[in-house]
Protein backbone atom coordinates (compact mmCIF):
# COMPACT_ATOMS: atom_id res chain seq x y z
CA UNK A 1 0.00 0.00 0.00
CA UNK A 2 1.43 3.07 -1.09
CA UNK A 3 -0.67 5.65 0.62
CA UNK A 4 0.97 8.96 2.20
CA UNK A 5 2.68 7.96 5.95
CA UNK A 6 0.56 9.77 8.41
CA UNK A 7 2.02 12.02 11.01
CA UNK A 8 4.06 10.92 13.92
CA UNK A 9 1.96 10.32 17.77
CA UNK A 10 2.95 13.40 20.05
CA UNK A 11 3.47 12.94 23.57
CA UNK A 12 0.19 13.95 24.88
CA UNK A 13 -0.40 10.81 21.93
CA UNK A 14 1.72 8.69 24.07
CA UNK A 15 0.90 9.41 27.70
CA UNK A 16 -2.91 8.69 26.23
CA UNK A 17 -1.56 5.49 25.40
CA UNK A 18 -0.58 4.59 28.52
CA UNK A 19 -3.36 5.11 30.04
CA UNK A 20 -5.21 2.77 27.81
CA UNK A 21 -3.11 -0.23 28.07
CA UNK A 22 -3.01 0.23 32.32
CA UNK A 23 -5.42 -2.00 32.98
CA UNK A 24 -4.12 -4.33 30.76
CA UNK A 25 -0.20 -4.02 31.06
CA UNK A 26 1.37 -3.12 33.91
CA UNK A 27 4.85 -1.34 33.64
CA UNK A 28 8.00 -3.50 32.90
CA UNK A 29 10.91 -4.01 35.40
CA UNK A 30 13.62 -1.85 34.56
CA UNK A 31 17.03 -3.82 36.17
CA UNK A 32 20.33 -2.83 36.71
CA UNK A 33 22.56 -5.66 35.69
CA UNK A 34 26.00 -5.40 38.43
CA UNK A 35 27.56 -8.22 35.96
CA UNK A 36 27.17 -6.34 33.03
CA UNK A 37 27.89 -2.82 34.33
CA UNK A 38 31.39 -4.06 35.20
CA UNK A 39 31.76 -5.63 32.36
CA UNK A 40 31.05 -3.02 29.93
CA UNK A 41 32.17 -0.19 32.26
CA UNK A 42 28.96 2.23 32.48
CA UNK A 43 25.82 1.77 35.01
CA UNK A 44 23.84 -0.94 32.84
CA UNK A 45 20.30 -1.33 32.92
CA UNK A 46 17.70 -3.70 30.73
CA UNK A 47 14.13 -3.05 30.07
CA UNK A 48 12.81 -6.07 30.46
CA UNK A 49 9.98 -6.51 27.61
CA UNK A 50 10.10 -10.10 27.49
CA UNK A 51 8.03 -9.83 30.74
CA UNK A 52 5.47 -8.66 28.76
CA UNK A 53 1.83 -11.18 28.24
CA UNK A 54 2.71 -11.95 25.00
CA UNK A 55 6.79 -11.80 25.71
CA UNK A 56 7.28 -8.70 23.82
CA UNK A 57 7.28 -4.83 23.81
CA UNK A 58 4.84 -4.49 20.56
CA UNK A 59 1.58 -5.43 22.76
CA UNK A 60 1.59 -2.32 23.99
CA UNK A 61 0.87 -0.74 20.45
CA UNK A 62 -1.63 -3.91 20.01
CA UNK A 63 -3.54 -3.29 22.77
CA UNK A 64 -3.35 1.07 22.16
CA UNK A 65 -4.69 0.44 18.62
CA UNK A 66 -7.31 -2.36 18.93
CA UNK A 67 -8.74 -0.53 21.62
CA UNK A 68 -9.79 2.36 19.90
CA UNK A 69 -10.56 0.94 16.56
CA UNK A 70 -14.27 2.14 15.46
CA UNK A 71 -16.83 -0.11 15.79
CA UNK A 72 -16.97 -0.58 11.72
CA UNK A 73 -13.20 -1.92 12.11
CA UNK A 74 -14.21 -4.46 14.58
CA UNK A 75 -16.85 -5.94 13.00
CA UNK A 76 -15.02 -6.19 9.78
CA UNK A 77 -11.65 -7.45 11.80
CA UNK A 78 -7.96 -6.92 11.45
CA UNK A 79 -5.18 -8.09 9.46
CA UNK A 80 -1.53 -8.15 9.45
CA UNK A 81 1.61 -9.51 8.39
CA UNK A 82 3.84 -10.31 11.17
CA UNK A 83 7.39 -12.51 11.95
CA UNK A 84 5.99 -12.72 15.40
CA UNK A 85 5.76 -10.41 17.97
CA UNK A 86 3.50 -7.95 15.64
CA UNK A 87 1.22 -10.84 15.50
CA UNK A 88 1.07 -11.71 18.79
CA UNK A 89 0.39 -8.89 20.43
CA UNK A 90 -2.44 -8.31 17.65
CA UNK A 91 -4.03 -11.40 18.78
CA UNK A 92 -3.73 -10.49 22.70
CA UNK A 93 -5.67 -7.43 21.96
CA UNK A 94 -8.29 -8.89 19.63
CA UNK A 95 -8.84 -11.78 22.35
CA UNK A 96 -9.56 -8.98 24.68
CA UNK A 97 -11.44 -6.92 22.90
CA UNK A 98 -13.36 -9.41 21.07
CA UNK A 99 -12.04 -8.58 17.48
CA UNK A 100 -10.83 -11.40 14.77
CA UNK A 101 -7.88 -11.18 13.85
CA UNK A 102 -6.11 -12.40 10.61
CA UNK A 103 -1.92 -12.83 10.35
CA UNK A 104 0.45 -13.59 7.27
CA UNK A 105 3.82 -14.97 8.51
CA UNK A 106 6.11 -16.10 6.23
CA UNK A 107 6.36 -19.29 5.20
CA UNK A 108 10.16 -20.48 5.37
CA UNK A 109 11.26 -20.97 8.67
CA UNK A 110 8.61 -19.04 11.24
CA UNK A 111 9.42 -18.85 14.68
CA UNK A 112 7.36 -21.81 16.20
CA UNK A 113 6.68 -20.24 19.87
CA UNK A 114 5.47 -16.89 18.45
CA UNK A 115 3.16 -18.77 15.74
CA UNK A 116 1.69 -21.33 18.14
CA UNK A 117 1.19 -17.94 20.77
CA UNK A 118 -0.67 -16.07 18.05
CA UNK A 119 -2.37 -19.70 17.10
CA UNK A 120 -3.26 -19.90 21.19
CA UNK A 121 -4.59 -16.67 21.18
CA UNK A 122 -7.44 -17.14 18.90
CA UNK A 123 -5.86 -15.42 15.57
CA UNK A 124 -6.04 -17.06 11.98
CA UNK A 125 -2.56 -17.88 10.98
CA UNK A 126 -1.51 -17.82 6.95
CA UNK A 127 1.92 -19.04 6.06
CA UNK A 128 2.90 -17.12 2.98
CA UNK A 129 5.92 -16.40 1.20
CA UNK A 130 10.12 -16.72 1.80
CA UNK A 131 10.11 -13.61 4.51
CA UNK A 132 7.83 -10.96 5.97
CA UNK A 133 7.96 -8.90 3.29
CA UNK A 134 6.41 -10.84 0.68
CA UNK A 135 4.25 -12.35 4.14
CA UNK A 136 3.54 -8.29 4.10
CA UNK A 137 2.80 -7.72 0.37
CA UNK A 138 0.34 -10.91 -0.14
CA UNK A 139 -1.24 -9.38 3.26
CA UNK A 140 -2.25 -6.07 1.85
CA UNK A 141 -3.57 -7.53 -0.96
CA UNK A 142 -6.13 -9.69 1.18
CA UNK A 143 -6.91 -6.54 3.05
CA UNK A 144 -7.60 -4.44 -0.12
CA UNK A 145 -9.83 -7.33 -1.41
CA UNK A 146 -11.72 -8.18 1.68
CA UNK A 147 -11.97 -4.94 3.43
CA UNK A 148 -9.98 -5.92 6.77
CA UNK A 149 -8.62 -2.79 8.66
CA UNK A 150 -4.51 -3.48 7.47
CA UNK A 151 -2.50 -3.00 10.85
CA UNK A 152 0.90 -2.07 9.18
CA UNK A 153 4.03 -3.09 11.47
CA UNK A 154 5.33 0.49 11.95
CA UNK A 155 3.52 2.77 9.69
CA UNK A 156 0.51 2.65 12.71
CA UNK A 157 0.58 6.26 14.82
CA UNK A 158 -1.56 4.34 17.47
CA UNK A 159 1.08 1.53 17.41
CA UNK A 160 4.29 3.86 17.91
CA UNK A 161 2.38 5.59 20.47
CA UNK A 162 1.28 2.29 22.34
CA UNK A 163 5.00 1.34 22.32
CA UNK A 164 6.65 4.65 23.04
CA UNK A 165 5.60 4.14 26.64
CA UNK A 166 8.28 1.77 27.12
CA UNK A 167 10.25 5.39 26.91
CA UNK A 168 7.98 7.25 29.90
CA UNK A 169 8.18 4.20 31.87
CA UNK A 170 12.18 4.34 31.38
CA UNK A 171 12.00 8.03 32.25
CA UNK A 172 10.11 7.68 35.23
CA UNK A 173 12.10 4.92 36.75
CA UNK A 174 15.79 6.84 35.41
CA UNK A 175 15.18 10.08 35.17
CA UNK A 176 18.88 10.85 33.80
CA UNK A 177 19.35 8.14 31.79
CA UNK A 178 22.72 9.23 29.17
CA UNK A 179 21.69 6.24 26.39
CA UNK A 180 18.77 4.43 24.95
CA UNK A 181 19.85 1.27 23.16
CA UNK A 182 16.77 0.61 20.85
CA UNK A 183 16.40 -2.71 18.19
CA UNK A 184 15.36 -1.85 15.03
CA UNK A 185 13.27 -4.08 12.56
CA UNK A 186 10.39 -1.50 11.55
CA UNK A 187 11.84 0.81 13.73
CA UNK A 188 8.11 1.27 15.69
CA UNK A 189 9.81 1.02 19.10
CA UNK A 190 12.92 3.30 18.20
CA UNK A 191 10.26 6.16 16.56
CA UNK A 192 8.24 5.56 19.57
CA UNK A 193 10.42 6.25 22.28
CA UNK A 194 11.87 9.11 19.91
CA UNK A 195 8.69 11.27 20.48
CA UNK A 196 9.10 10.85 24.23
CA UNK A 197 12.96 11.07 25.03
CA UNK A 198 12.85 14.25 22.47
CA UNK A 199 9.83 16.07 24.52
CA UNK A 200 10.85 15.23 28.04
CA UNK A 201 14.57 14.56 27.76
CA UNK A 202 16.69 15.70 24.96
CA UNK A 203 19.84 15.06 26.85
CA UNK A 204 19.30 11.09 26.14
CA UNK A 205 20.63 9.46 23.31
CA UNK A 206 18.53 6.62 21.49
CA UNK A 207 20.84 4.68 19.44
CA UNK A 208 18.94 2.04 17.29
CA UNK A 209 20.63 -1.12 16.25
CA UNK A 210 19.63 -3.60 13.31
CA UNK A 211 21.15 -6.74 12.23
CA UNK A 212 24.26 -6.18 10.01
CA UNK A 213 23.04 -9.07 8.00
CA UNK A 214 19.79 -7.06 7.27
CA UNK A 215 20.66 -3.12 7.04
CA UNK A 216 17.71 -2.34 5.48
CA UNK A 217 16.73 0.43 7.94
CA UNK A 218 19.73 0.96 9.14
CA UNK A 219 21.25 2.08 4.97
CA UNK A 220 18.23 3.97 4.60
CA UNK A 221 18.83 6.34 7.41
CA UNK A 222 22.00 6.91 6.82
CA UNK A 223 21.45 7.95 3.02
CA UNK A 224 18.05 9.65 3.92
CA UNK A 225 15.78 7.35 1.28
CA UNK A 226 13.10 4.52 1.44
CA UNK A 227 14.44 2.04 -0.91
CA UNK A 228 14.76 -1.69 -0.26
CA UNK A 229 17.79 -3.35 0.27
CA UNK A 230 18.94 -6.29 -1.45
CA UNK A 231 20.36 -8.38 1.61
CA UNK A 232 18.10 -10.56 4.09
CA UNK A 233 20.06 -12.61 5.98
CA UNK A 234 19.90 -12.27 9.77
CA UNK A 235 18.26 -15.30 11.64
CA UNK A 236 16.83 -13.33 14.20
CA UNK A 237 13.36 -12.67 12.59
CA UNK A 238 12.58 -9.07 14.95
CA UNK A 239 15.39 -7.53 12.99
CA UNK A 240 14.81 -9.08 9.36
CA UNK A 241 13.04 -6.65 7.02
CA UNK A 242 14.35 -5.51 3.91
CA UNK A 243 12.41 -2.62 3.43
CA UNK A 244 12.39 0.81 5.34
CA UNK A 245 9.04 2.13 6.10
CA UNK A 246 7.77 5.84 6.19
CA UNK A 247 6.67 6.73 9.54
CA UNK A 248 9.56 5.33 11.71
CA UNK A 249 12.09 6.92 9.28
CA UNK A 250 10.72 9.89 9.48
CA UNK A 251 11.28 10.48 13.15
CA UNK A 252 14.22 8.22 13.55
CA UNK A 253 15.83 10.19 10.33
CA UNK A 254 15.48 13.59 12.44
CA UNK A 255 16.04 12.10 16.45
CA UNK A 256 18.38 9.29 16.35
CA UNK A 257 21.54 9.89 17.92
CA UNK A 258 23.29 6.77 16.02
CA UNK A 259 22.49 4.04 14.29
CA UNK A 260 24.70 0.67 14.33
CA UNK A 261 24.95 -2.50 12.93
CA UNK A 262 25.85 -5.86 14.91
CA UNK A 263 26.48 -9.43 12.90
CA UNK A 264 24.43 -11.86 14.06
CA UNK A 265 26.76 -13.69 15.60
CA UNK A 266 27.64 -11.15 18.12
CA UNK A 267 23.86 -10.95 18.67
CA UNK A 268 24.32 -14.99 19.54
CA UNK A 269 27.00 -13.75 22.14
CA UNK A 270 24.60 -10.91 23.54
CA UNK A 271 21.69 -13.54 24.14
CA UNK A 272 24.12 -16.27 25.90
CA UNK A 273 25.51 -13.04 28.17
CA UNK A 274 21.92 -11.86 29.19
CA UNK A 275 21.12 -15.73 30.02
CA UNK A 276 24.40 -16.46 31.58
CA UNK A 277 25.29 -12.84 33.97
CA UNK A 278 21.89 -11.43 33.88
CA UNK A 279 19.31 -14.75 34.27
CA UNK A 280 17.12 -13.07 31.41
CA UNK A 281 15.78 -14.71 27.86
CA UNK A 282 16.41 -12.63 24.79
CA UNK A 283 15.45 -13.64 21.45
CA UNK A 284 17.71 -11.88 19.54
CA UNK A 285 16.11 -8.69 18.42
CA UNK A 286 16.03 -8.02 22.35
CA UNK A 287 19.91 -8.84 22.57
CA UNK A 288 20.79 -6.43 20.10
CA UNK A 289 21.28 -3.70 22.31
CA UNK A 290 23.28 -5.49 24.68
CA UNK A 291 25.25 -6.17 21.14
CA UNK A 292 25.67 -2.74 20.63
CA UNK A 293 26.77 -1.71 23.86
CA UNK A 294 29.95 -4.22 23.90
CA UNK A 295 30.61 -2.66 20.47
CA UNK A 296 30.41 0.41 21.96
CA UNK A 297 32.14 0.23 25.27
CA UNK A 298 34.70 2.76 25.03
CA UNK A 299 31.64 5.66 24.27
CA UNK A 300 29.44 4.68 26.80
CA UNK A 301 32.12 4.56 29.62
CA UNK A 302 30.70 5.65 32.88
CA UNK A 303 27.18 6.41 31.46
CA UNK A 304 23.79 5.30 32.18
CA UNK A 305 22.62 3.34 29.55
CA UNK A 306 19.61 1.44 29.00
CA UNK A 307 19.51 -1.77 26.73
CA UNK A 308 15.61 -2.53 25.83
CA UNK A 309 15.19 -6.14 25.63
CA UNK A 310 12.18 -5.89 23.32
CA UNK A 311 11.30 -9.46 23.68
CA UNK A 312 12.61 -12.52 25.00
CA UNK A 313 10.46 -15.56 22.10
CA UNK A 314 13.04 -17.92 21.43
CA UNK A 315 12.72 -21.25 20.90
CA UNK A 316 14.38 -23.74 23.55
CA UNK A 317 16.36 -25.28 20.81
CA UNK A 318 17.69 -22.25 19.54
CA UNK A 319 18.25 -20.74 23.12
CA UNK A 320 20.14 -24.61 23.87
CA UNK A 321 22.46 -24.28 20.65
CA UNK A 322 23.34 -20.63 21.86
CA UNK A 323 24.31 -21.15 25.05
CA UNK A 324 26.35 -23.93 24.41
CA UNK A 325 28.18 -21.75 21.49
CA UNK A 326 26.58 -23.81 18.17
Amino acid sequence: MNSPSPPPPTLDDVRAARETIAPHLPPTPLVRSWKLSERLGCDYYVKCENLQPVGAFKVRGGVNLVARLSDQERQAGIVASSTGNHGQSLAFAGRLFGVRVVIYVPAKDPNPVKLSAMEALGAEVRRVGRDFDEAREACEEEAAREGYRYVHSANEPLHMAGVGTVALEVLDALPDADVLLVPVGGGSGAAGDLVVTRALRPETEVIGVQSAEAPAAYEAWKAGHLEPHPRMDSRHEGLATRVPFALPMEVMQEGLADFVLVPDAEIDGAVRLLATEASLVAEGAGAAPLAAALQMRDQLRGRKVVGVLSGGNLPAERLAEVLMGT
